[in-house]
């Protein structure tokens, strides 16, 4: 790990954390525009900027056993590698009984995260917020991408276990993929997100959160913007919708900030973060 300046609330010691942050500066497989490496220094920086205390959830972080790991060291270009390594720290943070959750990097981050909660979870469902659906076999001959992560986490979750919202961009084959029942997908909004979630009772679940799922217009900072995603107000009824619900591990992804000089897009992922965290840790 590599020391990081802490988070911004009263980060407690690892041995006592409920939920363990770490940052994973990767994105050697983005196809359009690179960046989303810088994302969680970013939000670290800017972190400090928003209160710990959230009117929405009626949770403050000052109050939960949070603890920051700082980024996973990656090696540069070397895919194979780095998707080892995160799927270690994944892992080890799991068998120490706690929660990981990851600041990306590209969305390819996720897949030795869903991995590593599988091993510890196998009755596992993934919840995936995106513009995009990221059910390629490949992109440009690679199986491992960005674009073709969903298509990965399939492969051993098998049908009915992944749950896609917001989705507006894809090939019309991957749509089709869904449609034939492999995923649950959500065209445009977030239209049943409460109801899955209230259906899992006790089911582990992790949530995916690529951050591009919100319209470009509140979110320019990615590197694959597209439009006619939803607010910010929408993505409020994830946070909601998460409490009291046995969420076992959660990422967010694909902040590129240097595309957004106004820092909006970081103060954006900022807060989704601090919500996310709030709502895993309800009742924690």
């Amino acid at each position: 790990m590599l020391s990081k300046p802490e988070i911004g609330y009263n980060e407690c010691e690892y041995d006592v954390a409920d939920l363990i942050v770490f940052g994973l500066p990767f994105d050697s497989t983005t196809s359009f525009r690179p960046g989303t490496r810088f994302a969680s220094a970013a939000i670290r920086n800017e972190f400090i900027g928003i209160e710990s205390y959230s009117p929405l959830l009626d949770e403050d972080l000052e109050e939960k056993m949070i603890h920051d790991l700082g980024d996973v060291e990656l090696p540069f270009g070397q895919i194979e590698s780095s998707l080892t390594s995160i799927r270690n720290c994944a892992a080890k943070v799991y068998s120490d009984q706690k929660i990981p959750f990851a600041i990306g990097g590209e969305h390819l981050v996720s897949l030795p995260l869903i991995e590593a909660a599988f091993e510890r979870y196998p009755n596992l469902v993934v919840v995936h917020l995106d513009a995009h659906t990221d059910l390629r076999e490949d992109y440009l001959g690679n199986p491992f991408s960005h674009a073709s992560v969903m298509k990965r986490c399939h492969d051993f979750l098998g049908d009915g276990r992944i749950f896609q919202f917001g989705i507006r961009s894809g090939t019309k084959e991957e749509f089709q993929f869904a449609k034939d029942g492999h995923t649950h997908l959500q065209k445009f909004n977030l239209s049943g997100l409460s109801e899955i979630f209230n259906s899992f009772e006790n089911t582990p679940v992790y949530v995916t959160v690529d951050l591009d799922v919100l319209d470009p217009s509140i979110f320019p900072g990615t590197g694959t913007p597209e439009a006619g995603g939803i607010t910010y107000k929408e993505l409020e009824h994830l946070f909601i919708a998460m409490q009291g619900i046995n969420v076992i591990g959660a990422d967010i992804v694909e902040l590129s900030p240097h595309y957004d000089h106004s820092g909006v897009s970081t103060a954006v992922a900022c807060k989704v973060l601090r919500e996310m965290m709030l709502a895993i840790l309800t009742n924690k």
